[in-house]
């Protein structure tokens, strides 16, 4: 079964990208392979600091290893931003494919400084590290922050020789949560251009790319959910980023909230007598599948890529 690291150069060569999903249980990281399984598709696993407080490290890494031996696919466990040394030495040691050391809210210097901690004792292990640079705005999970800071092409080609990171996260212009826009949506390519320029062998990450389908949004109003104004980044600009730029990891977390919500919102008015788990994550996970699949195939472009 074919590497993390030769899908570092494939997906750049071929112009296609990853997607990078997040899963909080069972039924969320049952839905992610069904949906991978769909399209034969490769994809990165992750897990925020919240989900390993709600599941912990080792069931998390026993339900991806169920899971990877069950679908038989590229898939590869990630965790999410992590905030310290500590947490990501944590997923290191359990066995994660590769960790996110998000000293983005840090100075420069103190970014650089614990980021290369981080890939010092990674590296060692044969482990992965993303890092990054400049700053998102919105709140997903335990990450939070008031305005966009775009990153620094100058400065992304200082970060990745001192801290030698395996991947970079960069802001052109994407947010998190669920309210990524309140004016025009677009994009900073002309940034992401420059930041190619600078370091053109290392794979960048996007993170707050979920694009916020309205169907799932108006179905979780519409059955008692209060989530107005809702808009999320267009499938076009995250198609362009992985097959003409070199975008290779696309993050994808709310997205999943979102299907989650609308399917289990509407079971549970339309079936007020139902008290069996079973029926409405059942619906959840299928519908979760779909939106994946069509991820992968029409946006993410990595149908047949395994």
């Amino acid at each position: 079964m074919k590497s993390l690291s030769f899908y570092f150069k494939d997906a750049n060569k071929k112009g296609y990208g990853l997607g990078a999903y997040n899963f909080v249980n069972f039924e969320t990281l049952k839905a992610i392979c069904e949906g991978c399984k769909k399209t034969n598709s490769p994809a990165i696993l992750s897990v925020s600091e919240g989900a390993v407080s709600y599941l912990g490290l080792n069931f998390i890494k026993a339900m991806f290893d169920t899971a990877k031996k069950q679908y038989k696919l590229p898939l590869f466990l990630h965790l999410d931003h992590g905030k310290s040394y500590e947490i990501c030495k944590k997923a290191i040691d359990a066995g994660f494919d590769s960790v996110m050391i998000d000293g983005s809210s840090l100075s420069f210097d103190e970014n650089i400084k614990v980021t290369k901690k981080v890939c010092s004792y990674a590296h060692k292990k044969g482990i992965f590290v993303e890092a990054e640079l400049g700053v998102l705005a919105g709140v997903e999970d335990n990450v939070s922050a008031e305005k966009n800071i775009y990153t620094d092409p100058l400065n992304a080609k200082e970060f990745v020789e001192k801290t030698g990171c395996d991947t970079l996260a960069v802001a052109i212009g994407t947010s998190h949560g669920a309210y990524k826009f309140k004016g025009e949506q677009k994009l900073r390519f002309d940034i992401l251009k420059e930041i190619e320029k600078q370091i053109p062998n290392t794979p960048l990450v996007l993170h707050g790319a979920s694009s916020v389908p309205q169907q799932y949004v108006e179905e979780i109003n519409q059955y008692g959910g209060k989530i107005n104004g809702a808009v999320g980044i267009p499938e076009k600009f995250l198609t362009k980023a992985c097959t003409k730029h070199n975008i290779f990891k696309i993050n994808s977390d709310t997205d999943i909230r979102l299907t989650y919500f609308a399917k289990l919102r509407r079971s549970l008015i339309e079936k007020p007598e139902n008290i069996d788990l079973r029926k409405p994550n059942t619906l959840a996970i299928e519908e979760i599948a779909n939106m994946i699949a069509d991820k992968n195939s029409k946006v993410f472009k990595n149908s047949n890529k395994i």
